[in-house]
């Protein structure tokens, strides 16, 4: 943005100087020539005067001294053709063959005409002023006088003027960009606070606020708007944590109560019933880790207080055992693939609510005698747990879907459910860094895609 602002500001501010400044510049190019013109306009007509004395005497002294002193002053040549049309007196300079143009006007001059003034030229395009005016004594030209004036003095006065301008449009263009870099700054500056607040909140620091009040007003304003929803999502946050927080202690009680009472029901059981009490006992102590977690969050405010090395192989094949019976009952066969421990850094109780909510929904919607396979593949990347169930599926453009809120597939609304399960476990697994992506294999049904990092100890 601040790029932008210093071009919308910085372009037309070039633009003005480059206009002006071309405009001055061709102006005091012409100005300059105009007044060597006018200067070698006076001086022809001296040498007229001092020629037309020196025609008539016949003595050419009296022109040739100040002709050539002129010349050794300002380089400029003077020369006196008399009616012949010869040269009488040569000022000094280089004493070639005049050009045929030269020629020409001398020939109009020595027939009584005035010579053409020159007009100005660019300055790229100047060559020497050549001046022929006749001298006329009692309506009878009696000779002609020519002035040739370099070229390069007026060149060299209209580069230095171009070098001032220049120079000058150089400290104007950097008065203008260190104004327009000041007024961006100011402009931005409310900004930058309102991002730095808001990327502290996002780590969660949900008390930052912006104090300083400075720049437009407009931006001002935004400054106490955005405070005033900042303290609205701190009230809302803690009205949130002291839920969680309540709520985590409300159901640690009954919870307890319960797993008392299954140790009390497992004595009076025989051993057959073992394995079913020591998967209830350990469905108690996940419940547990999640009312632990659940209370850690209210107090901390952050996920992930808890990660650690987890093997995710060892976390998958578990999950399918607890849930290989509501499975069973569905009339689904659900089994476990891959023995190799893979390791990652992560919190398991998160990842475990994760998967759960996949294998809930891969359960609830394959049907009776198919197989949901839970998998676990290490890679470069990290681990991955791929859930593949063999149900309906979905159309390819409701792929995208899948994972928002309460959205269920039109061929699926009779199907007891939500439509939150997937979109739980993309939360779950984004607060740990991880992702979720679903897929639908040429076969038919699902594959859920679980993707963590690799975790500090990998």
């Amino acid at each position: 943005m601040r790029r932008r602002l210093i071009v919308v500001f910085l372009v037309p501010l070039v633009g003005v100087l480059l206009v002006l400044g071309g405009a001055y510049a061709w102006s005091a190019a012409r100005s300059i020539q105009q007044e060597q013109i006018s200067q070698l306009l006076g001086d022809v007509a001296y040498f007229v005067t001092s020629a037309r004395q020196a025609l008539r005497s016949g003595s050419p002294e009296l022109v040739a001294s100040e002709a050539g002193r002129y010349y050794e002053l300002y380089g400029t040549r003077v020369l006196v053709i008399d009616r012949s049309g010869a040269p009488w007196v040569d000022g000094g300079g280089d004493p070639g063959v005049l050009d045929e143009a030269t020629t020409a006007q001398i020939q109009l001059a020595l027939a009584g005409r005035r010579g053409e003034v020159p007009e100005p030229a660019p300055p790229w395009a100047l060559s020497d002023l050549i001046m022929v005016e006749p001298v006329i004594d009692n309506g009878e030209a009696i000779g002609a006088v020519v002035v040739t004036a370099s070229g390069d003095i007026a060149r060299e006065t209209i580069l230095r003027q171009w070098g001032l301008l220049l120079g000058g449009a150089i400290l104007a263009t950097s008065v203008g960009i260190y104004v327009v870099f000041r007024l961006a700054n100011w402009v931005l500056r409310p900004i930058r606070r309102v991002d730095r607040a808001m990327e502290a909140i996002e780590r969660g620091d949900v008390e930052a606020r912006i104090a300083d009040e400075t720049g437009p007003p407009e931006l001002r304003s935004m400054i106490l708007i955005f405070n005033r929803m900042a303290e609205e999502i701190e009230r809302v946050m803690s009205r949130q944590q002291e839920f969680a927080l309540n709520a985590s202690h409300e159901l640690r009680n009954p919870l307890n109560a319960l797993l008392v009472r299954v140790e009390y029901l497992a004595t009076g059981l025989g051993d057959e019933w073992g394995r079913d009490i020591e998967e209830t006992r350990e469905e108690g102590r996940r419940m547990t880790r999640i009312l632990d977690t659940l209370l850690s969050l209210a107090r901390s405010s952050e996920r992930g207080a808890a990660a650690g090395v987890v093997d995710v192989a060892e976390v998958g094949r578990a999950r399918v055992e607890a849930w290989r019976q509501a499975a069973s009952q569905s009339g689904v066969d659900l089994l476990a693939d891959g023995d190799a421990p893979v390791l990652t850094v992560t919190d398991r109780t998160i990842l475990e609510s994760a998967l759960d909510a996949v294998i809930d929904n891969a359960v609830k919607f394959s049907p009776s005698g198919t197989r949901v396979v839970v998998s676990v593949t290490d890679s470069v990347e990290g681990a991955e747990i791929v859930v593949r169930d063999h149900g309906p599926g979905v159309r390819e453009d409701e792929l995208a879907h899948l994972t928002e809120r309460f959205w269920r597939s039109p061929r699926n609304r009779s199907t007891p459910g939500s439509g939150l399960g997937l979109a739980i476990a993309t939360d779950l697994l984004h607060s740990i860094g991880g992702r979720l992506r679903v897929e639908s294999p040429e076969d038919g049904g699902l594959a859920v895609h679980l993707r963590l990092g690799r975790g500090e100890s990998s």
